[in-house]
């Protein structure tokens, strides 16, 4: 089932997702390969694809797992959670309609 993986950074987080970013991408990379990530993303602080030193509010990934706690327990050990970027990580599943 698909779950969404709904992040909320904490104030001035650029840095620190500047340096646990290697890691939280190839944990996706490795999901990506069992063909496992519908969309995954930040979220920009500023209404802009790029939005430099404004940095990114959050992000949202939609994942499959075969349940809600192995979501959860995935979501849990995100290299952002480990260095503190993350404020808040909220798992829901995800009933996909379009496309």
């Amino acid at each position: 089932m698909w779950y969404a993986v709904i992040s909320e950074d904490v104030d001035d987080s650029r840095e620190k997702r500047t340096a646990a970013r290697p890691d939280h991408i190839a944990r996706l990379k490795d999901l990506v390969a069992e063909d496992r990530v519908l969309v995954a993303g930040p979220h920009p602080a500023i209404d802009a694809d790029d939005p430099g030193s404004a940095g990114f509010s959050g992000s949202l990934v939609i994942v499959d797992f075969p349940t809600l706690a192995d979501a959860q327990k995935w979501a849990e050990a995100d290299p952002y959670v480990a260095a503190g970027v993350y404020a808040k990580v909220v798992v829901k599943p995800f009933k996909r309609v379009f496309p």
